[in-house]
């Protein structure tokens, strides 16, 4: 299959001059800019750091605004073979515009990141894992990881992962996040979890704080 072009918004340290790179990864039904936001928040800390937030390839069945990178189909009344072909496909998307950016900006693997929230999480623990070289770092918010079962068999590098999680969360259970870890340390992942006390569906200050840190720490100085 051929990957889909994928649209996306810059913001950092200006082109040619980046030493690494954040890219944030929406979830079901929003778009880019809705976590490209984040990049004021971060950049003044990452001054050398340039943020991506693409929109996902599709129009999102739920919500007529938004993009989505996969079919759910206890949302949108879809099959779970289409929820399944359309993982693989956006995957091959995700991919392909990840090559783009670094190559854009001259870099190695070593030197980027993702970040993602809830779809756009369980996109970033699919494919990381997966990819020839292993990235900086991945922080993943409010998200699950999807088949587990096949996650040890398939994993070709080991980025650290860090998994934020709200108690509170409505949309995908708080269980999803000591299931996702477990699975990430008994496949070899450098893996840390925190769970912040009655956050619903969204990010924080407290989970976009231990995300710079755990970015300051693992991207290139």
């Amino acid at each position: 299959m051929s990957p889909r072009p994928l649209t996306s918004a810059r913001k950092g340290a200006p082109k040619g001059a980046a030493k690494s790179v954040v890219i944030f990864v929406h979830g079901y039904g929003a778009n880019g800019a809705d976590l490209l936001g984040l990049a004021d928040p971060l950049a003044p800390h990452l001054p050398d750091t340039a943020f991506y937030s693409p929109d996902a390839p599709e129009n999102c069945a739920g919500n007529p605004y938004g993009y989505q990178w996969f079919c759910i189909p206890w949302l949108d009344g879809s099959t779970e073979e289409a929820a399944r072909a359309g993982q693989v496909q956006a995957a091959e998307d995700l991919n392909a515009f990840i090559d783009q950016v670094l190559a854009d900006e001259g870099l190695p693997a070593s030197a980027l990141a993702l970040v993602g929230f809830s779809q756009g999480t369980m996109m970033s623990l699919h494919i990381a894992p997966r990819r020839a070289q292993p990235i900086a770092a991945l922080v993943g918010f409010s998200g699950r990881l999807l088949q587990p079962e096949a996650l040890a068999a398939e994993t070709t590098a080991k980025p650290p992962v860090l998994l934020i999680h709200g108690d509170a969360d409505p949309m995908v259970p708080v269980q999803s996040l000591p299931e996702a870890a477990d699975a990430l340390v008994q496949a070899g992942f450098e893996t840390y979890a925190h769970v912040c006390k009655g956050l619903g569906h969204s990010i924080d200050n407290e989970g976009l704080s231990l995300a710079l840190g755990f970015l300051h720490e693992k991207l290139p100085a």
